[in-house]
């Protein structure tokens, strides 16, 4: 019974993984028969260095790696400790950054195809309908895709796309946050249907706040919560005491003889560096960037968040940062000695 329901978890599971791929194949190709698609794939493999000199660019970049990757939420962890213990890890997170980076970069592709035939459709330059964030997904792709040929069609392959991109993250985050209560918990406390259980009580306390997400003002809620709390600032802080927990904490040396106890060899000395120096100053690095010049939460450039809405955003990233920093508070207070000891 129990291979049966693995058999069928693992069929969904490759379903909804691979057929958002198939949709990008099959846009791309439509994409690309349309009038000003080669403008917009122009506009896209043209760099603006100039760019280079705004730190928003920078933040926007270490955000956007931090979350495709899923670094700092915790379900990469939950995953990873299902695999058998000689499982070459290290093998699997080089591919797992060239398959997410190379789908990134393919994706891109069908994009600007179509926002080069919007474009063109309007006669506008593409820096004009090439807007970032959520309305991208959920306003200028929908309105160019009624602008093709047999839009229903492609209206349904491209919102059934995003449902399977959807479920695929709630997946593997729902996954990261069970596991991790469920490791916190003493064995005594289990009994048998506590992971269902917990994971029903988990979606539906998820589907309660996310109705507020659909009603009319839905997508400034939305980006209240996409911007403050699960992106920017809240990833990379994240991600820095993960680094500095990892290497300096625990030692990087010890980790690397941990992963090469696991699959035989030790890794490339350059991921010890990474560990140690390069990833948490990036991190930080962007961080600071990211306070210094910020600026306050906008929707379709032209809707500024009021103050009460700013601090409302603020409570939702500060409740996961000031996790860390008080926890290690508070071990510092309970530990014996004084603080230099």
């Amino acid at each position: 019974m129990g291979d049966g329901k693995g058999m069928v978890t693992r069929l969904i599971v490759y379903f909804t993984a691979t057929f958002p791929m198939v949709v990008l194949i099959v846009l791309l190709v439509q994409g690309v028969l349309l009038s000003g698609a080669l403008d917009g794939i122009i506009y896209y493999l043209k760099p603006d260095w100039s760019k280079l000199g705004s730190p928003q660019v920078w933040i926007d970049a270490g955000t956007q790696i931090f979350f495709s990757y899923a670094i700092g939420l915790g379900a990469l962890t939950a995953l990873g400790s299902y695999n058998r213990f000689n499982n070459n890890c290290y093998k699997d997170a080089i591919i797992l950054a060239l398959i997410n980076s190379g789908t990134s970069f393919f994706a891109g592709f069908v994009v600007f195809s179509i926002l080069g035939f919007m474009a063109a459709e309007q006669g506008v330059h593409i820096s004009k309908v090439a807007e970032s964030g959520p309305g991208l997904a959920f306003i200028a792709y929908p309105r160019a895709v009624t602008l093709m040929p047999v839009a229903p069609l492609w209206a349904a392959l491209f919102f059934f796309m995003l449902l399977l991109l959807g479920l695929d993250s709630q997946f593997v985050g729902v996954e990261g946050f069970i596991t991790g209560l469920l490791d916190l918990l003493p064995a005594s406390y289990y009994f048998r249907f506590q992971r269902e259980i917990s994971v029903a009580l988990c979606c539906a306390l998820c589907f309660v706040i996310d109705l507020s997400m659909v009603t009319d003002g839905g997508m400034y809620v939305f980006q209240l919560f996409d911007y403050y709390s699960a992106s920017g600032t809240t990833l990379l802080w994240q991600a820095f005491w993960e680094c500095v927990v990892v290497a300096w904490v625990y030692g990087a040396d010890r980790f690397m003889d941990d992963v090469a106890c696991m699959i035989g060899y030790r890794p490339c000395p350059w991921m010890k560096w990474c560990w140690s120096f390069f990833t948490p100053l990036v991190c930080m690095g962007i961080f600071i960037f990211n306070v210094v010049y910020y600026k306050p939460l906008v929707y379709n450039n032209t809707y500024v968040y009021p103050w009460w809405g700013e601090a409302m955003g603020w409570g939702f990233a500060l409740s996961s940062m000031l996790c860390v920093p008080l926890h290690l508070l508070g071990c510092l207070l309970r530990a014996k000695g004084t603080v230099a000891e």
